[in-house]
């Protein structure tokens, strides 16, 4: 069937191309008459580095700070996770409450499951790049004293960019190297690189597909995978479960009802999606772990921003964080919140106005601040929901998605600190969603509240919640031109088409910090751009849409050059540092609505 077909020429394709530039590097690293192979990368060793994970857990476990009942939930979804893994390769799910422990637990799982079926690596599948931050630091910190920091490798757009040791100790042609290639026991990287990567026709992404054979695939806050992509994802996962020897294992919170999708993912692969869950049910873990109270709004009720800022100004929220929908929304509340707090020293935004390394230092301090009980209010979009590690024991949510709002329900009260943690949903005076598939997920969610009792602690309200967005937003009718790609099996038009980001945005360096976007653009003016420039820039860059050239926020943009005469389309510097706010990140004049949300 089309999918199954397409990746069984990919596979090929890859282990061609992946053999061309191994010989090609090993010919220009030649002495005299040998010539200059790479080593290869260390092996996985599962069972090995299972009794390392084990011992690092129980390490943390004997220093946590959580309740007695939050350690006894992580403790059992462990040994859940450690019994699961005898079971035969295939397709799994891991539904398992936030603040669970589902990023070591599932790592159990893969080592348990490669150690029993001889399985060559885990390759383990993040969304979000800030989530990627804090499982790699913390899967090194289990493994790297044991097997050194190159067992678990990263591979994104900001790998390399943080000042980490090479792992081989050989620079960072090594590293990228076996980076671009996967040869590694552990490798990290994002939904990006993973899926467009299985729906390629560029022999740079196609190069390490092969390495998906017999490894442990774990994608991690899998509802974050877009509608109109669901159904040739799930076929192409199935087949490598199928023909490949690999397992893919879906974890989060609020596990999409995916295996009710199987007959139309069958169109496609022969075997379907009918996945396997880890978790036993009479385990209970939702119930057991209920941390937090949801106040939901009464019908018709409407929360005014000046009424929520009085609110998060008060002495009762001296630790509370607040997630609305726009960006525009989240800069008007902060202003209002600061105006009544007399300054901002206690008050932090988090939004994609603010570059990767400025939420980066924004979340380190929050943390502190949570840790040492110090006054801390966060006013956010949604990029501090899935998988971000704070918890704070008040939250406010406007109205959205039932995953986004649960995704905030782990963000309060995670440890079990308190007694009970307090999470109350509000539909702000200016009910506005992001267009697309959010809006349209934000009023199935108003459909299930009309006829039900909402409760985030119960996985069936989800199963609920998805079956009738499915039913609304019919993936297996969605992105037409996709799906005609596919069932021509035309690499091209699919290659085009399959795109987690649409390619409708652009990279601008902005001035969050000045001496560091001052080398940066005076060396990419002189110089011209490079993978080297690129790779330094990201964390120092935010995306903006391509939007109408004739916007506002093209006057204060320079496009950088290739060389003298050429200019790249996707990169720019941004010319006005007093635009870009220590708080909030970039905000030109006139221009929020070019902004990526």
């Amino acid at each position: 069937k089309p999918v199954s077909a397409m990746l069984d020429i990919r596979m090929l394709f890859s282990a061609l191309v992946d053999a061309d530039f191994i010989e090609t590097e090993a010919h220009f690293h030649s002495t005299g008459q040998e010539k200059g192979h790479r080593a290869p990368g260390p092996v996985l060793e599962p069972a090995r580095a299972l009794e390392v994970v084990l011992a690092y857990i129980a390490l943390k476990a004997a220093r946590s700070r959580a309740s007695d009942t939050v350690n006894k939930v992580r403790a059992d979804l462990l040994n859940a996770c450690l019994a699961a893994g005898e079971r035969p390769p295939g397709q799994f799910t891991l539904t398992a409450p936030t603040g669970s422990g589902k990023t070591l637990a599932m790592l159990a799982f893969a080592l348990t499951h490669a150690a029993v079926h001889h399985l060559r690596r885990v390759v383990v599948v993040i969304p979000y790049l800030n989530i990627i931050d804090q499982t790699v630091r913390e899967y090194r910190s289990a493994l790297a004293g044991h097997f050194g920091p190159g067992y678990v490798r990263e591979h994104h757009s900001l790998a390399g960019t943080r000042g980490q040791d090479d792992a081989e100790g050989t620079g960072q042609d090594r590293q990228r190297e076996l980076s671009e290639d996967w040869d590694a026991p552990i490798v990290v990287t994002t939904s990006v690189q993973m899926l467009e990567s299985l729906f390629s026709n560029r022999p740079s992404a196609c190069r390490k597909l092969h390495r998906l054979g017999q490894s442990v695939i774990l994608f991690d806050e899998v509802q974050t995978l877009p509608t109109d992509l669901v159904i040739p994802t799930l076929a192409a996962l199935s087949r490598l479960t199928e023909r490949y020897g690999a397992s893919a294992v879906f974890a989060t919170a609020t596990q999409p009802a995916f295996s009710h999708l199987d007959e139309h993912v069958r169109r496609w692969c022969s075997s379907g999606w009918q996945p396997a869950e880890v978790v036993p049910a009479e385990l209970n873990l939702f119930a057991r772990v209920r941390r937090t109270m949801v106040e939901w709004p009464e019908q018709g009720s409407r929360l005014p921003w000046d009424d929520l800022a009085d609110r998060l100004a008060d002495d009762a929220c001296k630790q509370a964080l607040c997630v609305v929908n726009l960006k525009r929304h989240a800069v008007c509340l902060f202003a209002k919140v600061r105006d009544r707090l007399g300054g901002d020293a206690d008050l932090f935004h988090l939004s994609t106005n603010m570059c990767p390394a400025h939420r980066r230092a924004v979340l380190a301090e929050i943390r502190t601040r949570l840790e040492n009980r110090e006054p801390c209010r966060l006013i956010s979009t949604q990029c501090v929901e899935a998988g971000v590690d704070v918890d704070f024991p008040v939250a406010f949510r406007a109205w959205g998605p039932l995953d986004s709002i649960a995704q905030v329900a782990g963000r309060c009260n995670r440890n079990g600190q308190h007694a009970i943690g307090r999470l109350h949903v509000f539909i702000p005076d200016e009910e506005a969603y992001p267009e697309g598939a959010y809006r349209q997920a934000a009023a199935v969610a108003r459909l299930i509240a009309a006829s039900r009792t909402l409760d985030v602690d119960n996985p069936e309200l989800y199963a609920e919640y998805y079956r009738q967005l499915y039913a609304i937003a019919r993936p297996e009718d969605r992105n037409a031109t996709l799906l005609d790609a596919i069932a021509r099996r035309d690499f091209v038009q699919v290659a085009e088409h399959y795109r987690l980001i649409p390619d409708s945005s652009i990279n601008v360096l902005v001035p969050y910090k000045q001496d560091i976007y001052d080398e940066l653009a005076g060396a990419v003016r002189r110089e011209g751009i490079s993978r080297k420039w690129t790779r330094s820039a990201r964390p120092h860059a935010i995306g903006v849409y391509r939007g109408n050239r004739q916007g506002p926020v093209w006057d204060w943009l320079e496009p950088v050059r290739c060389d003298r005469d050429r200019e790249v389309d996707d990169w720019y510097i941004y010319l006005c540092p007093k635009h870009y706010d220590g708080k909030t990140g970039l905000s030109p004049p006139e221009s929020m609505h070019c902004l990526i949300g």
